[in-house]
């Protein structure tokens, strides 16, 4: 494992040399359906059935021959049909069946015409259209085919995904366990949050925002609290991390100044590299790995965690546990007031988006610094100012990205 830790690290760069060293690590296990929210598919899906399984009406109308239709004379109703009660009567020539929405449709029907295109007189329906050839009838398959993968591998379940699985009779999916990630907070000033403050000491906040994102990911989280500023201490964490979990998440220890006694001791445990990345929130970033698990060190700025936590160990996270991950949607918008910017980060601005009378607009949140939390919490989205850009002008078009679900 090699490491460039000289100048600035372009985010870009940063996160493509991570994902190229990390692989799947989570075996695959059977979970029933209901169990199996929020968890990774381990192999694809493939549908035992036809959705729809027959073929059936897409209206409330009449099922109909074309040829009974020919001579433009009523038809007599020969019986009905209903979801879940199909038609299994006689169809003589010159009759028609009452149907209902979703209900199979007869044997020999051509169409489906609607109940508004018709008049009914007792038994006789007068048709007041012509139907084509296979309207309103939703053929067998046509949603999803026999065998047709509906899930691919690495999808995580969602809601959306849980009554698509339970229409096709799913019972029992096979998913990757959940990926297991311990975190510690590193810092003597750091105290739990319910307690006293002395002078000159802080509540450790970044340890329930990392917590709250990987709930988000479905992660198993071993929580190690705070560690103080002790060697034996650092270790012994270091040291359980690795044998309990399949990555360790530290926030703090990683600035200049701070890494020197980190970096000894991680460097006795594994190989961990330190950069200094091109972005703001967030320039001092650790990734490398212990003699078991992966090593993620976020700076100890409550911002700078979130924003390196959300664009990069989360697609790394993601690797690891076998989830398909897609890079975040970004828009263009219209700066609705000035935005300081000095060339030479990428930076992450947090922004409020709106739709404004000329389309998308977007307004910082205020200050920028990354010890001011209030900015993110205040925020739906990230302003992106390209690397090499300065200040932006009221009325220029800017980049948004929308928070995803780790921050919403």
């Amino acid at each position: 494992m090699g490491f460039d830790t000289s100048g600035l690290l372009p985010l870009s760069d940063a996160l493509q040399g991570m994902l190229e060293q990390l692989a799947c690590c989570c075996d695959s296990e059977q979970q029933p359906l209901p169990e199996a929210l929020g968890r990774v598919l381990a192999s694809d899906i493939a549908s035992p059935l036809a959705v729809p399984p027959f073929d059936n009406s897409a209206m409330d109308g009449y099922a109909v021959r074309l040829a009974d239709l020919a001579s433009g004379t009523p038809l007599i109703m020969a019986g009905k049909a209903f979801a879940g009660q199909p038609y299994q009567g006689e169809w003589p020539a010159g009759h028609c069946v009452r149907i209902m929405t979703g209900a199979p449709v007869p044997a020999g029907t051509d169409a489906v015409v609607m109940q508004e295109e018709t008049q009914a007189d007792g038994d006789r329906i007068t048709f007041l259209a012509q139907p084509e050839p296979g309207q309103n009838i939703r053929r067998a398959g046509s949603d999803i085919g026999k065998g047709a993968c509906v899930l691919p591998a690495g999808t995580r379940l969602t809601p959306r995904e849980m009554p698509l699985l339970a229409s096709l009779g799913v019972a029992t999916v096979t998913v990757r366990r959940p990926l297991k990630v311990a975190i510690f907070s590193t810092g003597d000033e750091l105290k739990p949050v319910g307690t006293p403050l002395a002078h000159g000491d802080i509540y450790d906040s970044n340890r329930y925002g990392v917590r709250a994102m990987l709930a988000r990911m479905g992660c198993d989280c071993l929580d190690l609290g705070i560690i103080p500023d002790d060697p034996a201490q650092l270790r012994a964490a270091f040291i359980r991390a690795d044998e309990e979990a399949d990555v360790l998440i530290t926030t703090g220890g990683v600035s200049v100044g701070e890494a020197d006694f980190t970096k000894q001791l991680l460097d006795e445990l594994g190989e961990i590299g330190f950069w200094k990345l091109a972005i703001k929130p967030g320039k001092p970033f650790a990734f490398g790995r212990l003699p078991r698990a992966w090593f993620f060190g976020l700076p100890g700025n409550p911002v700078s965690a979130m924003v390196t936590f959300d664009q990069l160990v989360q697609p790394a996270l993601a690797k690891l546990a076998g989830q398909r991950f897609e890079r975040p949607l970004q828009l263009q918008a219209i700066a609705a007031e000035p935005l300081k910017k000095s060339p030479g980060r990428l930076d992450f601005q947090r922004g409020v988006m709106s739709q404004g009378p000329n389309g998308l607009e977007v307004r910082s949140t205020g200050s920028q610094d990354s010890a001011v939390f209030s900015s993110l919490s205040r925020a739906n989205c990230y302003i992106v100012l390209e690397r090499e850009r300065g200040r932006v002008a009221a009325g220029e078009t800017v980049t948004v990205e929308p928070f995803g679900g780790l921050l919403l």
